[in-house]
């Protein structure tokens, strides 16, 4: 199979978007909580997170061209606090449901049967289910002319883990021990197993298990 990008925009729209967004392979998901300036909560699932850089320490998320009833990036322009929260396979269905079009105002913790949890000084809430919390506070919106996405960098200022041996000795943060879940796409979900962990690459040696 050979596709150009004639092929792509030929493509029926439901499926292109489809297609392309499951193309890149597993991806990090993460549900997002916010809060707006009168405490209102709201919690969407977001597959566009990525790592800018530890020092300090950045993340990344793709926000789509918004709509009225979106108020995850309204909430943190406006308080500049966010969350992101792992998804586990115990209820990645009701993780699922926070991407539905629920009206402005409305709380999907609520209306998904989550709780949340909430630290002093730090108005965004987190999904006390999580074993993976990390509260972000924003650093910076860049609008990509593209295609109309933004693009929003926050510092990361809080971590919360279930225990100490979700973190090794070393740093390394093991989701398979915090269940973390994964997806490829919109909608298709995963459970990760771990084929190893290799040594710093350096030239002409290669790593052995």
């Amino acid at each position: 199979m050979h596709i150009t990008s004639q092929h792509i925009q030929a493509m029926e729209q439901r499926y292109r978007a489809t297609f392309i967004n499951s193309l890149p392979g597993y991806k990090c998901l993460q549900m997002v909580g916010t809060a707006n300036s009168n405490g209102q909560s709201n919690l969407g699932l977001f597959n566009s997170v990525f790592h800018l850089g530890a020092n300090p320490p950045l993340l990344g998320i793709i926000f789509r061209p918004q709509s009225d009833d979106h108020d995850t990036l309204k909430n943190i322009i406006n308080t500049g606090f966010y969350t992101f929260n792992n998804v586990l396979p115990e209820w990645f269905e009701q993780a699922h449901q926070t991407s539905a079009r629920y009206a402005s105002g409305v709380s999907e913790f609520e209306q998904c049967g989550f709780k949340e949890m909430l630290l002093p000084n730090f108005s965004a809430p987190f999904v006390a289910e999580s074993t993976v919390k990390i509260g972000l506070e924003l650093r910076e919106t860049i609008d990509i002319k593209l295609n109309g996405t933004t693009l929003v960098i926050g510092e990361i200022v809080q971590i919360l883990v279930d225990n100490e041996d979700l973190v090794a000795a070393d740093g390394y943060v093991d989701h398979i021990k915090a269940k973390t879940v994964t997806v490829t796409g919109l909608d298709a979900y995963f459970s990760a197993s771990e084929l190893s962990r290799l040594p710093y690459a350096k030239p002409n040696v290669m790593p052995s298990i």
